[in-house]
């Protein structure tokens, strides 16, 4: 779907909320070729049997990719990523695990180069099934302004 939004329109505290998404040990596997992260505390479930934690975390990368690929749900012309910012991996996230992301327009603020354009500060915090927050970033958009600074 396509969302035309100027810089002009966006409004501190706007928020909206994914559907879930479960995570499954083919997300592990295929996330691991990927990148090449075969690291035991994403793919050992023996070893991880012996550790504090008892069982395979997910690669905080992939909760990032996934969690942020739930909020690409429109398309805005007048709008790119610029970029994350603050990115951290608050809890884990296990095989069997229900992720949901929650976006709030949290900043706008000037370009600092670009008359034509203001730069959109969105919070992202990625929940578990029990709304605890496992992740959490600041997402960075680039949009062109309806009309331009002088």
């Amino acid at each position: 779907m396509i969302v035309e939004q100027y810089f002009e329109e966006y409004e501190i505290g706007a928020a909206r909320t994914s559907f879930g998404r479960t995570i499954t040990e083919t997300d592990f596997v295929v996330h691991a070729g990927h990148t090449g992260d075969f690291f035991p505390h994403h793919m050992d479930a023996v070893w991880c049997a012996t550790q504090d934690i008892g069982q395979r975390i997910a690669h905080g990368t992939m909760i990032f990719s996934i969690g942020i690929g739930l909020t690409a749900t429109t398309i805005n012309p007048h709008a790119m990523s610029y970029g994350y910012d603050r990115l951290r991996f608050i809890r884990p996230v296990h095989i069997g695990d229900t992720i949901t992301t929650i976006t709030t327009i949290a900043d706008k603020r000037d370009h600092p180069k670009r008359a034509g354009h203001g730069v959109v500060t969105e919070k992202v915090d990625i929940r578990n099934q029990n709304g605890e927050t496992v992740l959490a970033c600041e997402h960075l958009y680039l949009v062109t302004r309806r009309q331009p600074l002088a």
